[in-house]
């Protein structure tokens, strides 16, 4: 079963993509996804444990968590020591899923794929990106964002020009989705040839 790393920073199309690969029969694991359901789970009494205040109701207010992290490199491995172990579990059923039901190709969607030495867990990477004009547009256009939280995220995540050239395949997505689709039927070609 080949495992495909999706990555991409913020703003670069990434969950598009993802559900690109999920309508060419290559299902995914979200990574995101796994922390938002934590936060509303297993995770929220050992983040509150460490960050008090920041649960409300049974579940992570982000906007409370933020303030106490981002920024602060030791308070976000802090919290990466709580989530990371957690989503990695999720992954991991997901992957025996995919074994089981015989699946060729699966697709783990992760963020942070190189800054986490994720790579090292999957056959090929492939990297969504755009122009950081375009990039910039999409996330400012988010509610709830602001220029600093957007330059906080870039601060934490790898440069695109550097997970551009770390990737196997790269995907852009500032040409348009039949574009991006186009490039994810080509990956899914070159992957059936593998061995």
């Amino acid at each position: 079963m080949i495992r495909i790393g999706l990555t991409g920073s913020i703003g670069m199309g990434k969950s598009t993509t993802a559900r690109l690969f999920a309508a060419a029969g290559v299902p995914g694991h979200d990574a995101d996804a796994a922390v938002h359901a934590l936060y509303a789970g297993r995770a929220a009494p050992l983040i509150e444990a460490a960050f008090p205040g920041t649960v409300v109701q049974g579940k992570v207010d982000r906007s409370l968590l933020s303030p106490q992290v981002l920024g602060k490199p030791e308070a976000m491995k802090r919290l990466e020591a709580i989530v990371h172990p957690l989503v990695r579990e999720e992954e991991q059923r997901f992957l025996e899923k995919g074994r089981s039901e015989g699946r060729r190709a699966v697709l783990l969607d992760i963020p942070l794929l190189f800054e986490t030495g994720g790579d090292r867990r999957v056959d090929v990477s492939v990297v969504v990106t755009a122009d950081a004009s375009v990039q910039r547009e999409r996330v400012l256009a988010r509610p709830d964002m602001t220029v600093e939280r957007f330059e906080a995220i870039l601060a934490k995540q790898m440069l695109d020009a550097e997970k551009r050239r770390r990737a196997h395949f790269l995907i852009e997505t500032g040409q348009g989705m039949e574009a991006a689709r186009r490039s994810v039927k080509a990956i899914l070609r070159a992957l059936a040839s593998m061995p």
